[in-house]
């Protein structure tokens, strides 16, 4: 009685899915065909080719680094001789005098003159040279970001690549599972008319093609979806739609994830431009030290007065340097120092965590990769096993060995068996595009 009572439970709610399933649920909506209509072949090493050339991301690192070399150009302009050009023309009252506003009173006269003054650095005990180096180092390490940054995209591209290919697998699975759960039913409604079979099986039926239909809705917007990832990992604005060629499945896993982590240490370009940065920050703490050394330039200025009273010569021309020397400034230079250098170690520190997370993240992308291999034979197995068992399970149903409970959990295990065996291929691929990343392969 009990058993029947549950039996009876099921049946309803069973119709009530069925019910809510539309009829026409397996064909693809206006905008996908329309999507369709505009479809592109494109090979993974075609879209990443788009994603390098399109990726805003990539523009901007790329700006960045150009911004850095340009800060290079900046610093080492001191090396370089400064000249300037001057044009003086003055109006003065007779023998006026400046008598405030400085602590000499010089004389003013009327003239109109032009000159030239240029200064050269002699030296500055070595700050110019670090701050150079840091630069340097700085717009090498921008360059190092500039990979970094492709090396995002290219993986993003490998990951919606291969996510685009396993939504469209399973989406044939989908498509072949609502033909034959339709086929089924079809069967099994014209036995049902003969009184070979009874409304209970019709029910059953039609409840495993709602359930058919109901992932074909959801295989197809998956596949939507994935599309919209890929068009966003090349760079487009807007959805498109591409028809992509299968790649080689990569063979079989390093066993020892010891020698990945040694080569991802050495290849990461984040850990290279890191390191950059250290070397960077340590070059600016050493300028900002040398802050207390002086400075010495020398300097020249030449002209000609056309226009002049007679106490002016109608040519100037002179010659010197300057040597300035830090003796007190309510110790700005010490502060400046002190938080280069703090800033400095902070960047080894970071450099020290970089470091750890990348070996941790090489580990769990190796065990993934290790973990997604193991799956392509069970899926495979898995596979074999649940088409004999539906096949078995068919057979039975014909011979009227067994009830539609029976044939639908086998119908049920055979679907899930080929959507996990398309899955295991694509998800081993992204595993290994994910490993190899880590490994600063992708660049």
């Amino acid at each position: 009685m009990r058993g029947t009572f549950r039996l009876s439970l099921f049946v309803v709610f069973s119709g009530a899915a069925l019910a809510a399933v539309p009829c026409g649920a397996q064909t693809p909506p206006p905008a996908q065909t329309q999507a369709q209509s505009q479809t592109t072949h494109l090979t993974l090493a075609e879209a990443e080719g788009i994603a390098i050339q399109n990726h805003p991301r990539i523009q901007a690192a790329t700006q960045l680094a150009s911004a850095a070399a340009a800060q290079v150009k900046e610093v080492q302009s001191a090396y370089y001789p400064q000249a300037d050009g001057a044009v003086t023309g003055v109006k003065a009252e007779s023998n006026s005098r400046i008598a405030a506003g400085g602590l000499n009173s010089p004389s003013v006269y009327d003239k109109f003159a032009d000159g030239v003054s240029v200064s050269q650095l002699v030296t500055d005990f070595g700050r110019t040279h670090e701050l150079s180096k840091s630069s340097r180092f700085h717009a090498q390490a921008e360059q190092e970001n500039v990979v970094t940054t492709r090396a995002d995209v290219l993986l993003s591209v490998n990951l919606s690549y291969f996510a685009v290919m396993k939504a469209e697998s399973v989406l044939r699975v989908a498509e072949d599972t609502v033909k034959d759960r339709q086929l089924v039913a079809d069967q099994v409604s014209a036995l049902a008319k003969s009184n070979l079979k009874s409304g209970l099986d019709v029910s059953f039926a039609n409840v495993d093609l709602a359930r058919a239909q109901l992932l074909l809705v959801q295989t197809q917007n998956d596949l939507q979806s994935s599309y919209a990832q890929l068009s966003d990992a090349m760079g487009y604005s807007d959805q498109r739609t591409f028809q992509l060629a299968g790649e080689p499945l990569p063979g079989i896993p390093p066993s020892d994830v010891s020698p990945l982590i040694a080569e991802a240490l050495q290849n990461r370009p984040e850990i290279i431009s890191q390191g950059l940065d250290v070397r960077s920050a340590q070059s600016y703490a050493t300028a900002e030290r040398d802050l207390w050394f002086p400075t010495i330039s020398a300097v020249g200025v030449t002209g000609l007065v056309p226009y002049r009273q007679d106490p002016l010569p109608s040519r100037y021309a002179a010659a010197g340097f300057n040597v300035n020397v830090p003796i007190f400034n309510g110790r700005l230079f010490n502060a400046e120092h002190t938080e280069a250098t703090a800033r400095a170690r902070a960047q080894e520190q970071f450099l020290r965590d970089l470091r750890n997370r990348i070996a941790q993240d090489v580990r769990t992308s190796w065990l993934n990769v290790v973990s997604a291999y193991q799956r392509l034979s069970l899926t495979e197995q898995l596979l074999a096993e649940t088409t004999q068992a539906f096949d078995l399970a068919k057979a039975r149903y014909g011979l009227g060995l067994s009830s539609i409970i029976e044939l639908s959990q086998a119908q049920l295990s055979l679907t899930e068996a080929q959507i996990e065996q398309v899955s295991a291929q694509y998800d081993y691929e992204s595993q290994t595009a994910n490993l190899n990343y880590q490994l600063g392969r992708v660049k």
